[in-house]
């Protein structure tokens, strides 16, 4: 039993986090090879190493995933101190190669100075596409760096197979992604780039991304379902993102055929990003004037949004909500009780269904049927989960209300 115990012991010690252990760097300049300060790591590797995110079999592994900035070029290596199978019998390791394997598209290097020499072919790299939007942003040392946001399809040369290596981040920054097949001319695609000098020339560095499918709507429009959203990480929290998304909105609210822009299952962070832009374009129609806002949420409101910003009426209604909490004195009790009933008044259609649904259980189930149900729909509880909703939307609102204020 002892030694079971010590041979579980020695084998765990070939057990590595997978987050730790994946490298990934965006390189412009050949040193940043060698700078730890250019790493960045996953925030998840399931897909690829299990729920537990572990790869078994080595000690000190390193998955190094190097790109160029620009057209992404790939170097992939493999390094480790020690593999299990160096030192015990019938045991085998991960096969780490082969998982990686399946989502970098062939055409890497294993090679670290043939991947330092194509970043001589970075100044050949140029964005995709049309450029629909340019802006600037003061970086920490106050210097001014250019971006632009470019539309794209896939009628652009060389744009599959730099899409394929573009896509590769997903798996390692969105919980439940997936690879798009984008032979379906439906797909748009939206890249923003950094516009920098490196030797008197003007490069580009790829920033982050975003993949709509437009959906037919009978008889002649479209709706344009965001399905993908990425900001790398060496750039979030700069505004990216925000730039990205009201810069697809203006140009979907140019189409006419465009019925409303919407997005499929949409992460936190993608609707509170949302609701800020959102509001941000609404504050300004006359439908969502201030002293507006305490009629309640009108119908005036809704065809404005739809046919002026491609907004739907459950989005419009959110961009009300948000304003009208600006508009609100809190500190007036009766003001603040008429917010909070206004709110919880839409948070309520949910609950205000299981209670439809519980009336009718109380005329075709047997009675030790119906208890098993009660618990489910307790009036007391319901009650709870409402006022636990009605501050996390008040929470979330206020963020968007510091936000515009920040950017005023």
């Amino acid at each position: 039993m002892a030694d079971v115990n010590a041979m579980e012991k020695k084998l765990a010690e070939y057990k590595c986090d997978t987050n730790e252990a994946t490298c990934l760097k965006l390189v412009r300049f050949p040193e940043d090879v060698e700078d730890d300060g250019t790493t960045f790591h996953p925030e998840y590797s399931h897909q690829l190493f299990g729920d537990d995110e572990v790869a078994f079999g080595y000690k000190g592994l390193q998955i190094q995933l190097f790109y160029t900035a620009g057209n992404l070029s790939t170097l992939f290596k493999v390094k480790y101190s020690s593999k299990v199978t160096d030192t015990f019998d019938c045991v085998e390791a991960d096969d780490v190669e082969a998982k990686i394997r399946e989502i970098i598209p062939a055409g890497f290097t294993s090679n670290t100075d043939d991947f330092i020499s194509l970043l001589e072919k970075e100044a050949n790299f140029k964005p995709f596409g049309t450029m629909l939007h340019s802006y600037t942003v003061h970086n920490e040392e106050a210097e001014q760096l250019t971006y632009q946001i470019h539309k794209a399809d896939i009628s652009c040369p060389g744009f599959q197979e730099y899409h394929e290596r573009l896509q590769t981040f997903l798996m390692w920054f969105i919980e439940t992604a997936s690879f798009l097949d984008i032979d379906d001319d439906r797909w748009d695609f939206f890249l923003v780039f950094e516009k920098y000098n490196k030797d008197g020339e003007t490069l580009y560095a790829t920033v982050g991304y975003m993949t709509v499918y437009n959906y037919y709507v009978y008889p002649d429009k479209t709706r344009p379902r965001v399905s993908q959203m990425l900001i790398l990480p060496p750039f979030q929290g700069e505004g990216h993102g925000a730039q990205l998304l009201e810069a697809v909105h203006r140009f979907y609210c140019s189409l006419p055929k465009v019925q409303d822009i919407t997005a499929e299952d949409p992460s936190e962070n993608y609707v509170k990003l949302r609701d800020y832009v959102l509001t941000k374009f609404c504050q300004n129609l006359p439908s969502f004037d201030a002293d507006k806002l305490h009629l309640g949420f009108s119908t005036d409101m809704i065809r404005e949004a739809q046919e002026k910003l491609k907004i739907n009426k459950k989005h419009a209604r959110r961009v009300y909500e948000i304003l009208r909490l600006r508009a609100t004195d809190m500190s007036d009790e009766e003001k603040a009780r008429a917010y909070r009933l206004e709110v919880k008044k839409r948070l309520f259609g949910p609950y205000r269904k299981n209670q439809r649904e519980l009336a009718k259980m109380r005329k075709c189930l047997r009675p030790e049927e119906l208890v098993s149900h009660m618990g489910q729909l307790d009036t007391q509880t319901q009650h709870e989960e409402l006022e636990k909703s009605y501050q996390l939307a008040v929470d979330d609102y206020r963020r968007v209300i510091e936000r515009l204020a920040s950017q005023a």
